[in-house]
């Protein structure tokens, strides 16, 4: 199975689509494959994985860990359809503070590759959805950081208007507030 690599706007940010097998019974992906991802320019090396389910409405993020303890995720949907939104925070980056956003399902079985120097947050757009991420370093509390979803000064253009937020996610900083101690150069 062949992994093809989407370029987005934003540097280093990509999107995967990964040839799978389909017949009458069902399907079959190899949703990560080492040999695969290197010999289409993405050498990865993953230390844990995550799983989360979120209902209808329910809008996670925008999160990312410093330079302490930094994160690069591959993330996909597995259950379900999402928003997924990646925000630039490498302050030299000619893309600091811009934003992409795509539809993760577990349909199209896209993935999207998110290196170190992002905020990441997802949307679900169907009753229920689950996400599966692998991450190239360890979640580290005291490394955690997260920019307001609904900062206008990022902009991002999500589907949902009234979300479903957790209080961390309600208390995000905005992008000004990030330029004041910015976890990525």
């Amino acid at each position: 199975m062949k992994t093809h690599v989407i370029k987005t706007p934003l540097p280093d940010l990509v999107v995967l689509t990964i040839d799978y097998f389909l017949d009458e019974r069902g399907f079959f992906i190899e949703s990560w494959h080492k040999r695969d991802f290197a010999d289409a320019g993405l050498d990865l090396e993953f230390v844990q994985e995550g799983h989360s389910r979120s209902k209808y409405g329910v809008l996670r993020g925008l999160h990312y860990q410093d330079m302490t303890a930094p994160m690069g995720k591959l993330v996909r949907c597995t259950v379900g359809a999402i928003f997924d939104v990646v925000v630039d925070l490498r302050v030299t980056s000619r893309t600091f503070g811009k934003w992409f956003g795509t539809e993760l399902t577990a349909e199209n079985k896209k993935q999207l590759y998110l290196p170190i120097g992002f905020a990441h947050g997802f949307a679900t757009l169907s009753d229920v959805a689950e996400v599966q991420y692998k991450q190239t370093g360890f979640y580290t509390p005291s490394s955690e950081g997260t920019l307001l979803w609904n900062d206008p000064e990022v902009g991002v253009e999500w589907p949902i208007k009234d979300p479903i937020l957790s209080k961390r996610d309600q208390n995000g900083m905005r992008l000004k507030e990030y330029l004041t101690n910015p976890a990525f150069k």
